[in-house]
């Protein structure tokens, strides 16, 4: 396994630290649960989707929070299990979860909706109006008006 070191580039940049533990936690072995199982897809161009497979949760007992730049899903079922049920295979996982996922500046959850056992988050980037990218006009000087450089030649 690659250890990249990034401490030069802590040298030369400052209020980049997010990205660099972002970073370096990607090149840890994956110690995350795997359950349940999602897909984020990018659906326009400051659009994106994450659908998890929640099959057996219904919409109360799954809970959608955005703080700072986390969204938090969490699925607890609510009720004791059937104890009284026989299962001769249970494929069908039923656990409480909790998934994580750090969002970029700017992003912001539009809707979240459960079908078919899906849960669908839908996320849009914002950009403020300030933060974009603006054109400046650039005037020219009329040659009569220019501003010598140099008082007297020598």
């Amino acid at each position: 396994m690659r250890h990249v070191d990034f401490s030069p580039l802590y040298r030369s940049t400052v209020g980049f630290d997010r990205i660099f533990t972002m970073l370096d936690s990607l090149a840890q072995p994956d110690q995350s649960q795997t359950y349940p199982p999602y897909n984020i897809e990018k659906t326009g161009d400051d659009a994106y989707r994450i659908t998890m497979a929640v099959a057996g949760f219904g919409e109360d007992d799954l809970t959608v929070t955005v703080k700072e730049n986390a969204l938090s899903v969490i699925g607890k079922k609510e009720g004791a299990e059937d104890n009284a049920a026989s299962y001769l295979h249970r494929g069908i996982a039923n656990r409480a979860f909790e998934r994580r996922f750090d969002l970029a500046d700017h992003i912001k959850v539009v809707a979240a909706r459960l079908e078919n056992g899906l849960l669908s988050i839908d996320l849009v980037r914002e950009v403020p109006e300030a933060m974009k990218p603006r054109t400046i006009k650039v005037e020219a000087l009329q040659s009569g008006s220019a501003k010598a450089i140099e008082d007297q030649a020598a």
